[in-house]
């Protein structure tokens, strides 16, 4: 745990996820509201369940504590379901332990909360983790549940059922978009809000948008679709045979990934950048940004290329993504997994100097509307309604 100096006024805001420092978007959201309330005057305290599967670096300076509960991962738990569970001992046991357990990690959190001075904010990031929070006192908090999917994502998992168990009773739920706040209240959850992501950054030099080079950023990972992307890339390189496609990351499919590339014929064109510390300097590097993923909940990657003036080609494969682009205003959008159309689309751009020009500049414009002083103005306002 790292310390920290409470400040004169504010709130004491705790941010609970699954990890403090896992590898991906809810850790970097996550660590940018931090900062952002921190900013603000307010004391925060980041929260993590268990140590990451993925680890992702973390300053060393953080302006905030930061506490993981447990030291290893808990043991996972199979079904008592059924006349074998019933009588599988060993299970019993397991689960037995695993309950004593997440009640001492929980207990650990309600002395945290009730140290917290009045009109204190609990926003848990991940439905996991509220299963602990849910087991702590919570009395004299304010609690937010975040869903950071779409909800037709979400109702493909197994978190579907868990956010509507344990969601229902928190203050306030929130989506990411008003579309999913809509359909989350069609499930009978009478709480709920939504609330986008703030612009991570924006670059006080865009790209020129001059090399020819077509950036794909993400996990390689079959939610991430880098295998529908190399399939509409096989289409548009022999049209366009100048251009490269980028694509950083690193993930489980990496191999089959790159299998894929070779049997395509696209090693050519198709260059594996691997992990990248410095988005903003690889999309400066790059003219086209392409988000070919299956599904998103309201994507920074997105938000940071057109930040950068880097107009994209995205699947619109969730409300977050066709309420960031505006269909040919500050970028291409195409039917959910239709390679076809994606690169027909993904091929104007290359082929129009000008068009790419139009779009980047727009979205560079558009995207301001999720600069950090409206959201943590909306987060703001929220707590206070919250409160009254």
């Amino acid at each position: 745990m790292t310390e920290v100096t409470a400040t004169d006024g504010g709130r004491d805001i705790f941010l609970v996820s699954n990890a403090v420092n896992e590898l991906g978007g809810v850790t970097t959201w996550s660590h940018q509201m931090a900062r952002l309330f921190v900013e603000r005057g307010n004391k925060v305290h980041v929260i993590g369940i268990t140590p990451p599967s993925v680890p992702h670096e973390l300053d060393d300076d953080l302006p905030y504590a930061t506490t993981t509960l447990y030291d290893v991962h808990p043991p996972s738990v199979g079904s008592a379901r059924g006349i074998k569970g019933k009588l599988n001992v060993v299970e019993h046991r397991r689960r037995a332990a695993r309950a004593a357990g997440m009640h001492a990690q929980a207990a650990k959190m309600s002395r945290l909360f009730r140290q917290a001075r009045p009109g204190a904010i609990v926003i848990v990031t991940q439905v996991w983790a509220m299963e602990w929070v849910a087991l702590a006192d919570t009395s004299n908090v304010t609690v937010i549940g975040m869903t950071h999917e779409s909800y037709e994502t979400c109702r493909k998992s197994s978190r579907f059922g868990r956010v509507k168990r344990f969601y229902k009773d928190v203050d306030r739920m929130l989506a990411l978009t008003r579309e999913d706040a809509d359909l989350w209240a069609l499930q009978r959850l009478d709480n709920v809000g939504f609330m986008p992501n703030p612009l991570p950054f924006f670059p006080e030099v865009p790209s020129p948008r001059t090399e020819k080079h077509v950036v794909s950023i993400g996990r390689l990972h079959e939610e991430k679709g880098t295998d529908l992307l190399l399939d509409a890339w096989s289409e548009v390189a022999p049209v366009h045979p100048d251009w490269t496609l980028r694509i950083y990351g690193s993930g489980s499919d990496e191999e089959a990934l790159r299998r894929q590339c070779t049997e395509l014929g696209l090693d050519g064109s198709v260059e594996w950048m691997g992990r990248t510390d410095d988005p903003a300097g690889a999309l400066r590097d790059g003219s086209v940004f392409t988000l070919a993923s299956r599904g998103e909940g309201f994507p920074l990657s997105l938000m940071e290329s057109m930040a950068t003036a880097v107009p994209c080609v995205a699947f619109d494969v969730a409300p977050g993504i066709h309420e960031i682009i505006r269909d040919g205003e500050d970028g291409l959008l195409a039917p959910p997994g239709n390679t076809h159309v994606f690169a027909r689309r993904l091929s104007s751009l290359l082929a129009d100097q000008e068009l790419r020009d139009r779009l980047g500049e727009a979205a560079r414009e558009n995207i301001q509307r999720y600069r950090t002083e409206e959201i943590v103005r909306r987060w703001e306002s929220l707590f206070d309604l919250l409160q009254r």
